[in-house]
């Protein structure tokens, strides 16, 4: 009988996974799935389904290099975002990054103002703005986005200004 209790988390996984249990991999990988899934659409838009697969792909490859299984997630999310970008760099665009999870709102109204607001965004600021949604800070943004760490404050910081101000006419 199977019981769905019965199977194991990613992070009761993760030891054996490390240590060569191809078994354990499969079912820690399928556990991520959604999770990353998510992560890629968000960033790729049209490529979600390649970026969730380059993402897979490296964080099989790199799992043994995990040292703190704690960061597990925060480690795969940094992986995901990485291949996201990079998967809509190789498809020839500079990235849609048109919708952000907006999480619990209290006005779902607020949702479609803020797809909005970032549909007029640059694709530059589009970037560093969701990047900054999903919790990367300035130094994790740099590495995904292949750009030296004041470019991406500066970006992030008019990136915030061009917001306001386009969000400004929305709110009244």
């Amino acid at each position: 009988m199977d019981n769905v209790s019965d199977i194991p988390t990613p992070l009761a996984l993760l030891p054996r996974a490390q240590a060569g249990d191809e078994q354990a991999m499969n079912q820690l990988l399928t556990g991520i799935i959604p999770y990353v899934a998510r992560l890629c659409r968000s960033i790729t838009h049209d490529d979600g389904a390649d970026a969730t697969q380059e993402a897979l792909l490296a964080v099989y490859r790199g799992l043994r290099t995990l040292r703190e299984p704690t960061a597990f997630y925060g480690w795969v999310r940094s992986v995901t975002v990485r291949e996201a970008v990079r998967t809509v760099k190789r498809a020839g665009e500079e990235g849609p990054y048109q919708r952000v999870d907006p999480g619990q709102q209290a006005n779902p109204l607020d949702a479609v103002h803020i797809s909005d607001v970032l549909d007029r965004l640059s694709t530059s600021h589009r970037q560093v703005l969701t990047l900054r949604a999903y919790g990367l800070n300035e130094e994790e943004m740099a590495r995904v986005l292949s750009l030296p760490v004041g470019t991406v404050r500066s970006r992030l910081h008019r990136a915030r200004l061009r917001f306001r101000e386009a969000w400004q006419p929305s709110a009244a």
